[in-house]
């Protein structure tokens, strides 16, 4: 980082970081009221709990086609910035409908937005993160990411307390004026694509050609990160778990989302410097921890064990947003790099998506069996990365 590239790279990751977080007042803002949201629209915790896995399973599946087509044509800005706009436009655009239909289909869209951008996005990242660690240069930008999460659930959090009407009303006011960050996020991409046209010479030194994309190690890896996910159960059904129990009154469910993606921003920068240093390992421990937040959430009503559970989910999506991606850029070459997290979050969508379902169906029959599922799979996936730990002796 002493060199003027190593400087830049600081600079670009900054830039889009700030750029995440306009981004993340947007959609987490809206992913913390999105649960009760449709819950008013007239919508059950199967349909929402559906709806969270359906549009992340979406959202995951088709990186795998952009990741390909990133690779192929090295168009990073273009996919970008086309993912990005339906990304951040779909959600404002909630407020103005009255069906929980139309409200799911547009919450879809967000996450077919996101699926467009994201292994373009991811890609270019790698390319700088090189230059400052791989761990602590996406730690460094999901830490700037989980402002604008912090910040998204509390504005609307505030918006709708403050404003006047039913629920219903003030829910649909305060995503209406998720129009401005939005805006101000497309004009910080704007602004770093004119800086930096060409993240790609970030990385100084090209790793070596992959010969074989999928390896014994990627496979154990991939194996890992979908009992991950099919163990985390998504924020909108914990909201309406608060909801239904009503242990903390809609206003202030939002910021119980903050509180975890604050979690989340410092988790990103420790565990990510920590991984530099000490690899898988730090991945292991962070899996251990997050995995008991299923019992400290579902099967309890006292606030602070409440709480602690959520840090905890807090720190499970730390890691998913900053480790999970740094594993790749270390396995993976530049010209296989796109398709390699393309093929990552297809996959871990794949398990989302399935295991949100499932989380969804038992949350109605048995929150014990909910909560029983959630561990196991969390703690499979330490074994999955133990497999992979001694595929590389």
């Amino acid at each position: 980082m002493r060199n003027g590239k190593g400087l830049s790279a600081v600079k670009f990751i900054v830039l889009m970081g700030f750029m995440s977080l306009f981004s993340d007042i947007v959609h987490e803002g809206a992913k913390s009221i999105s649960g009760p949201y449709l819950g008013l629209l007239g919508a059950s915790a199967t349909v929402i709990s559906l709806t969270a896995g359906l549009g992340e399973f979406i959202g995951y599946a088709f990186r795998m086609i952009s990741g390909y087509f990133t690779d192929r044509t090295k168009r990073y800005w273009l996919i970008t910035f086309l993912g990005y706009t339906l990304n951040l436009l779909a959600i404002p655009t909630l407020a103005f409908v009255g069906k929980w239909q139309l409200a799911v289909l547009l919450l879809i869209a967000e996450r077919f937005g996101k699926a467009t951008r994201k292994p373009a996005k991811d890609t270019m990242m790698s390319f700088a993160a090189k230059q400052v660690g791989t761990g602590w240069g996406f730690g460094l930008h999901e830490a700037l990411d989980q402002i604008g999460a912090v910040a998204g659930p509390i504005f609307l959090a505030i918006a709708i307390t403050l404003k006047n009407g039913d629920e219903l009303l003030r829910y649909k006011f305060s995503l209406s004026l998720l129009l401005v960050p939005a805006i101000i996020s497309l004009l910080l991409l704007t602004t770093a694509r004119i800086l930096f046209p060409k993240p790609i010479d970030f990385e100084k030194t090209p790793s070596a050609k992959t010969k074989n994309l999928v390896t014994k190690s990627f496979a154990w890896y991939l194996a890992a990160i979908s009992f991950i996910a099919a163990g985390f159960a998504d924020f909108p059904l914990i909201a309406y778990h608060f909801n239904k129990i009503n242990v903390v009154s809609a206003s202030l469910i939002p910021l119980f989302y903050s509180i975890a993606m604050g979690t989340d921003a410092v988790a990103a920068l420790v565990f990510g410097k920590l991984f530099d240093r000490r690899g898988l390992m730090v991945l292991m421990i962070s899996s251990s921890l997050s995995a008991f937040f299923a019992p400290l959430v579902f099967l309890t009503r006292n606030l602070f064990v409440i709480s602690l559970g959520v840090c905890l989910w807090g720190i499970g999506i730390g890691a998913q947003e900053s480790i999970l991606k740094a594993v790749v850029a270390n396995l993976i070459s530049i010209e296989k790099r796109g398709t390699a997290y393309g093929i990552f979050n297809t996959i871990f969508g794949l398990a989302w998506f399935l295991g949100s379902f499932l989380m969804g169906v038992l949350y109605d029959r048995s929150l014990v069996a909910l909560v029983f599922f959630s561990v196991l799979m969390e703690l499979l996936s330490i074994i999955m990365l133990l497999f992979m730990i001694k595929s590389n002796q």
